[in-house]
């Protein structure tokens, strides 16, 4: 299948669809989708209802339940520019509304076009769902093989870092903060990430939404390695909202901390996306929670670690 007009509402399936060789084909975007950065020239078809700048991130949490709340669109889609796009398909979602345009608005877009073209809705709760999702999108576009391939490649990196991983002395706690103010715990594939490369999160949601919980919880789960991945923040972004987490009650006393083990991420780019570089979000898990066995030859901009 050749000369397919795709528009990716949703930032992980424009990393499917580029790593399986076919980054000339898509024609419009969401405004989160910025890897690889040759896809950042096409136009936005998707941007964010809630005007996110200069918000702190209980005003952002605040706001985003609000509107949800209200049945409110956290997206707005272009269809104007999506008529004149055309798409013959368009790649979405329905697992998170926080996160992309879900269902519903998907569905009042493809009203105003004359043409339905065909929606691929990706669903992942886990790994081995973004596996599908993968293999989901090279079935779409005429790839099958070489998704099948790369599907085979992931896994086979995974599966070695789970083997080093098991070398470990001992299996750490770990806390994967995924929203800073109020305290959200990770969910979904995170939890399994954590797993594989060595760790364990008993406060992370396996195969479900994160959701908000009581600072007492981390104060009593005394992780030994915290990583505050926010979920959509880069890393520089994260550094700045860092210090707030500090005034938390028992701070000092986390063994994270007391141990310079508190580690802020590249949440975007590793972690919230459930697109092909959650293997390498997975390497980077191994390398903050076992140092001794895995050495890290990414990114400089993937962490920094927080000095208490």
């Amino acid at each position: 299948m050749s000369g397919l007009r795709i528009v990716s509402f949703l930032p992980a399936a424009t990393e499917m669809v580029c790593a399986l060789g076919l980054a000339d084909q898509i024609v419009g975007i969401s405004n989160e989708c910025d890897h690889p950065p040759e896809v950042r020239s096409r136009p936005i078809v998707v941007r964010p209802a809630l005007q996110l700048d200069g918000l702190s991130q209980r005003e952002i949490d605040e706001g985003v339940t609000a509107r949800l709340r209200d049945g409110m669109s956290l997206y707005e889609v272009d269809e104007t520019l999506l008529r004149k796009l055309a798409p013959d398909l368009i790649i979405t979602q329905n697992l998170c509304q926080v996160c992309a345009p879900s269902g519903n608005e998907t569905a009042r877009a493809l009203k105003s076009l004359p043409k339905e073209p065909r929606v691929l809705y990706l669903t992942p709760r886990s790994l081995d769902g973004i596996f599908d999702n993968v293999l989901e999108v090279g079935k779409a576009t005429g790839c099958h093989d070489t998704a099948a391939g790369f599907v085979a490649a992931m896994r086979a990196r995974l599966a070695e870092v789970a083997k080093v991983a098991q070398q470990a002395e001992r299996t750490p706690r770990v806390f994967c903060m995924e929203w800073l103010d109020p305290v959200y715990c990770s969910g979904h594939w995170v939890p399994e990430m954590v797993g594989l490369a060595g760790g364990t999160d008993s406060l992370g949601r396996m195969g479900t939404d994160s959701v908000r919980i009581p600072w007492d919880d981390v104060r009593q789960w005394a992780p030994e390695v915290l990583l505050l991945m926010p979920c959509g923040y880069r890393l520089d972004k994260v550094l700045e909202l860092a210090p707030q987490i500090s005034s938390n009650p028992g701070w000092a006393d986390l063994p994270a901390v007391k141990n310079g083990r508190v580690h802020a991420v590249d949440a975007n780019s590793y972690f919230a996306r459930p697109g092909p570089r959650v293997v390498e979000g997975t390497a980077l898990l191994a390398h903050l929670i076992h140092p001794e066995l895995f050495p890290w030859n990414g990114p400089t901009d993937a962490f920094a670690t927080i000095s208490s």
